[in-house]
């Protein structure tokens, strides 16, 4: 006879009618405490319940962990109530925002007389400890009316404008009003009395006890609701996890990414800068930068002509028309620069490359023989995104796209999404992204923002998943993620260090076909409509950039890298051979320089090094007499006494292969 099966916390439970669903986990032996604690159980319609929940019918439910992704959610969304608290306890004067949970952690926006200082935060996270420790309860309570909620919250006038605008608040905001009822949360002490609150949908930890492990990060200003018309309040950022073990290693991976982050490195390295005389989100690429964004630009280039693709070129503002037949102007218009005025026409910086392809497939009249049709552009694109959300390279407001479209018949689109995937694959893979997935983002079909008959809809995701599936990658859903006009496939690469990061992207457009009327003669003689697929292997330059040097935190593969070999003489009577040396490598085609500078050798390889060089070639007296080398490499190995030709052989043969693994003696 086997030995009892522990209960899986996945396992659904019957929620007796009357008693609560801490009473259901507790007597299916489930873990209460600890890293797998269960804190809420998941009701059949797929809401979150408080484990003080108690229906009014024998009700299945299914128990989430606290190391699940909706109970690290409670989790953070718990600690932005004990921050909140903690900020009122400390600053009585503070008004309260909203506290949602975020990737890795949480915040809360504050309506405060003067911004938050580093010391300010040392004292709130002593007084978020004091609160852990006292084990106060989370309690659900509901207002009977609205009237009753704007009376209790009288003096909190932005939950007072949360709960005039219920129903009609975005994504972060739901986290305090929601739909359905309106809903409060106390927080009681050990004698049932109440000593804080907060407008809430919840759902919360049974107890603070259940936060084991928090830090609070630091603090910003935000504006109300996120629009640059409301008031700038002081928000605090905080992360939280089921241990403390966790929390250490969230802090380690915090650390080696600010070691990374290729704002800092693109500083250190000479590669690009962000002029405030141009603007914010605007990038400008010094020479090294440039030597990369040109090796990026010449493989992608090349690989889309072997592909099948045309090159094409379009410029970068457009009649406002053009927008409004695509469809684009009404969705994009608050992400869109303002339009300017030209010889009685508004004329808009273009935020996307497809409308004006769609011009060159229509310009003449077109047949089956010609399809698939591939067109390609580095597509300059301008976006404005909010001053909050610009982030270096990865969120610009100046990109440049590798963007192409295919154009197709209904029944090639499987097969070139197919070809599109594997194009994608392997230009990652040559890159050294090799650890990814698939996401299929949909459409909602509660939203309106979509258009399109459901059948097209239907029809469209069946081709990406199709393809998806077959590609033996991992495939995960994105519910509602869709663009307007139709699913797409987004590919999802890790760097070095584990982070997500989503790159390339396919997406099937049913709509702008239609709209443009565009059309091919079939092999009937009828006129008929091409399916549309877009794609682009970067997805933009800037951000791929981005992602490359913190992948690599710096040190490029030798075929990337700006300056591929230095020389480093061990006198300066030893420069003019190396120079020798460097003009035979650069008829190889390397990137190489002397180090004609007057620091002593240690010195010159300390810079190399700094510089993440691939190859140093040192030279002293034996090297001169017997025409060779000797290779430094960035992890410091050595191999001496290289003859000339064999050291070119060498460099060239490493730069040729495009590995990502960078030279060594080993």
């Amino acid at each position: 006879m086997s030995a009892p099966r522990t209960p899986a916390v996945a396992d659904p439970l019957v929620v007796p009618a009357g008693t609560t669903a801490a009473d259901a986990v507790a007597a299916a032996g489930l873990p209460t405490t600890g890293p797998k604690a269960v804190v809420v159980v998941r009701d059949a319609g797929g809401r979150l319940r408080d484990l003080d929940w108690r229906p009014e019918l024998d009700t299945e439910a299914t128990p989430v962990a606290i190391d699940e992704p909706d109970g690290l959610n409670v989790l953070r969304h718990s600690a932005a109530h004990v921050l909140a608290q903690a900020v009122q306890d400390v600053f009585p004067e503070a008004k309260l925002g909203i506290g949602p949970p975020i990737t890795d952690g949480f915040y809360y926006d504050f309506d405060v007389p003067k911004p938050f200082q580093p010391e300010d935060l040392t004292k709130l996270e002593k007084r978020m400890q004091e609160i852990v420790k006292a084990g106060q309860s989370f309690r659900r309570r509901e207002y009977k009316s609205l009237d009753e909620a704007k009376v209790e919250l009288a003096a909190e006038p932005y939950k007072l404008e949360l709960v005039d605008i219920k129903g009609d608040v975005d994504d972060a905001e739901l986290s305090v009003v929601g739909a359905g009822d309106l809903t409060h949360y106390d927080n009681l002490d050990k004698d049932g009395k109440r000593v804080w609150g907060d407008l809430c949908r919840g759902p919360h930890l049974p107890t603070t006890r259940l936060i084991p492990a928090f830090k609070l990060m630091r603090s910003a200003a935000a504006y109300w609701r996120g629009s640059e018309k409301n008031p700038q309040l002081q928000r605090i950022y905080g992360t939280a996890w089921p241990s403390r073990d966790e929390l250490k290693a969230y802090l380690n991976r915090l650390a080696e990414a600010e070691r990374r982050d290729h704002r800092k490195l693109g500083t250190e390295l000479d590669l690009f800068s962000f002029p405030d005389e141009i603007g914010s989100g605007l990038v400008v690429f010094h020479p090294k930068g440039g030597i990369i964004k040109r090796e990026m630009e010449d493989y992608v280039r090349a690989r889309h002509i072997e592909e099948g693709f045309q090159y094409v070129g379009t410029p970068h503002i457009s009649k406002e028309g053009l927008f409004h037949t695509s469809g684009h102007l009404p969705y994009y218009k608050d992400t869109m620069f303002p339009p300017m005025e030209l010889e009685g026409a508004d004329y808009y910086l273009k935020a996307m490359n497809c409308p004006m392809h769609n011009l060159i497939f229509r310009s003449r009249g077109r047949s089956y023989r010609e399809l698939p049709l591939r067109f390609f552009e580095f597509g300059t694109v301008y976006r404005y995104e909010k001053s909050g959300v610009v982030h270096g390279l990865t969120r610009v407001r100046g990109l440049t796209q590798d963007d192409s479209h295919s154009y197709v018949t209904a029944e090639q689109a499987p097969g070139e999404i197919k070809h599109l995937l594997q194009f994608v694959r392997s230009l990652l893979d040559d890159f050294g992204l090799d650890d990814y997935y698939l996401e299929l983002s949909t459409r909602d079909p509660k939203s309106d923002k979509f258009i399109g008959t459901d059948e097209q809809w239907a029809v469209a995701t069946k081709v990406l998943e199709d393809a998806a599936t077959e590609s033996g990658l991992e495939l995960v859903l994105d519910p509602g993620g869709a663009a307007f006009y139709g699913p797409k496939i987004s590919v999802q690469a890790k760097d070095a260090i584990g982070r997500t990061w989503q790159m390339s992207t396919i997406q099937y457009d049913f709509n702008q076909p239609a709209r443009f009327g565009l059309e091919f003669q079939a092999a009937d003689g009828t006129r008929q409509e091409p399916v549309m697929i877009h794609s682009a292997k970067f997805g933009s330059i800037e951000r791929f950039f981005g992602v490359l040097v913190e992948h690599y935190a710096g040190a490029f593969p030798a075929w990337l890298a700006p300056v591929q070999v230095v020389g480093i003489p061990i006198r300066d009577d030893h420069a003019a051979y190396l120079e020798e040396f460097v003009a035979k490598l650069r008829k190889a085609g390397v990137r190489a320089e002397v180090d004609h500078s007057s620091d002593r050798m240690q010195k010159k390889i300390r810079t190399a090094q700094q510089q993440k060089i691939p190859f140093m070639a040192i030279a002293g007296d034996d090297d001169v007499n017997g025409g060779t080398v000797s290779f430094r490499y960035r992890d410091g190995s050595q191999r001496n006494g290289v003859s000339l030709d064999e050291a070119v052989a060498h460099v060239a043969e490493i730069v040729k292969s495009r590995t990502s693994v960078s030279p060594s003696a080993a």
